[in-house]
């Protein structure tokens, strides 16, 4: 389950060229080129965090802080790599430092919102099925506040490894490294986060195709 959820007006990426010769700019120290690589970058990378950070002040201070250490760091750049990635890692890294920072209570049961199955193995409530025209609902904007105030509401370990895997798109061996967990434990958080997020969307979906029929 992919979740395209928040789209953002943003300068389009250079292409490898142009690349190549902002990162020496950037090498150089040259002002400009750091105005630049906020205004081509910035938006979307400010959008992953806030995917990542509930609250809009942690959002913008994880932003800040990725792009204080790329900058620091870039004679650390592989050229090999696309200056995209390499900064969607920070942010990702950043995110990740500061929710372990402001961590402060037990984390919360996910198994409340998992489905509940009868002894047969059959789900208890079914879920319902999704039709073509749902996808298209979830572009509305109105309908991707809901879903995110629904991902919002997972615990915040299922959280976190659904928004990297299912909506950032990170792999499941890089979501492990930045995690520190194995493979197979970021396997079982997905399907379990993904479980539970049906789940909630479920009365969501009902309703839609209720008003729609």
């Amino acid at each position: 389950m992919l979740l395209t959820m928040e789209s953002t007006q943003a300068t389009a990426p250079p292409r490898e060229a142009n690349e190549s010769a902002l990162v020496a700019r950037l090498r150089a120290g040259e002002n400009g080129a750091y105005a630049e690589l906020l205004a081509v970058y910035g938006p979307r990378l400010l959008a992953t965090a806030r995917r990542m950070m509930p609250v809009e002040e942690d959002a913008r201070e994880a932003f800040q802080d990725a792009m204080l250490s790329a900058f620091k760091n870039i004679s650390r750049f592989d050229e090999n790599s696309k200056v995209s990635t390499w900064l969607h890692r920070i942010v990702v890294n950043a995110c990740l430092m500061k929710l372990r920072s402001k961590r402060r209570r037990p984390e919360t049961s996910i198994e409340p919102m998992l489905p509940a199955f009868l002894a047969d193995g059959h789900q208890a409530t079914p879920s319902v099925e999704w039709r073509n025209e749902t996808a298209l609902s979830l572009e509305r904007r109105e309908t991707r506040d809901l879903v995110r105030a629904c991902i919002d509401r997972l615990p915040e370990n299922y959280r976190i490894v659904l928004v990297l895997r299912d909506i950032e798109g990170v792999d499941t061996d890089e979501a492990a490294t930045v995690l520190g967990m194995t493979a197979n434990a970021v396997k079982t958080r997905l399907h379990r986060a993904r479980q539970a997020l049906r789940e909630l969307l479920d009365p969501l979906i009902r309703s839609q195709q209720g008003a729609d029929s």
